[in-house]
Formats: structure tokens, C-alpha cells, sequence
């Protein structure tokens, strides 16, 4: 798909794909729902995300989809899963989506971590709307 097309809307779905992204909302660890409590302010600018959106067939934590960028929150199931996430980012690239990732501890290493998470999601953030 080119970069200018719509990714989210008109993609097929398999049913247990989208029960399972269901599920991950109502089960948000607890790492996704502190940012989640920042992003749905539109803390970031005023952009609009959504959680764990379903693209390609692939589920991502955070996705703005007017930036093309999806927020990857890494904890220890992402170390077992380097390959399976290796061709997600491929696949995500091929649409024009940009991946940052968070790493799971970062969010809770100093009590300022969320600004500074903030501030990295925001140069993307500006950073896929530069032509």
C-alpha cells in the first residue's frame, strides 16, 4: 500500500484478531495504561491515538494514524519475540508507518520518564509530518 492510502479503515479482519485486540484493551499492562492516561488527554500535540490498533494483521499498542506512527511498549514478551516483531516493523515500514519503541522499564526508571517518553514521541510525531 502507498504511503498516502488508508491503512486502518477498509482492511480485512480476521475475527480472532480483532477479539484478541479487544481483549488487550480491557487488558492493558500496567506500563500501557500510564501512557495510555497521557495519550488519550491528546497530550502529544493534539494528535489522536488509538490502542492496540489492528494493522496488516498485526496489533500495535499505539497508533496515530493522521502521523503513521505506532508506539510499541517492549516489555519481557517482546525478548522472546525478536524475530516475529523484526517482520512486523518490515511489514509496518511497507505502509509508511514509523515504530518507536518504549522499553517497558524506561517508563518507570525515574519519575520523569513519562515527559522524556513524551518528548520522543513528539520529535516522530513531527518527524513523519515533514514532508
Amino acid at each position: 500500500m502507498n504511503r498516502r492510502g488508508k491503512i486502518v479503515r477498509g482492511q480485512k479482519v480476521q475475527p480472532e484478531k480483532l477479539l484478541f485486540a479487544k481483549q488487550l484493551r480491557r487488558e492493558m499492562t500496567p506500563t500501557e495504561t500510564r501512557l495510555w492516561r497521557v495519550l488519550r488527554r491528546n497530550a502529544a500535540r493534539g494528535f489522536h491515538f488509538r490502542r492496540q490498533q489492528l494493522i496488516e494483521g498485526y496489533i500495535v499498542d499505539f497508533y496515530c494514524s493522521s502521523a503513521r506512527l505506532a508506539i510499541e511498549v517492549d516489555g519481557g514478551v517482546h525478548e522472546d519475540r525478536l524475530k516475529y516483531d523484526e517482520l512486523r516493523d518490515e511489514v509496518l515500514a511497507r505502509n509508511g508507518v514509523h515504530v518507536v519503541r518504549i522499553s517497558n522499564e524506561a517508563m518507570y526508571d525515574v519519575e520523569p520518564a513519562i515527559e522524556f517518553i513524551m518528548e520522543k514521541i513528539e520529535e516522530a510525531l513531527q518527524k513523519n509530518l515533514t514532508p
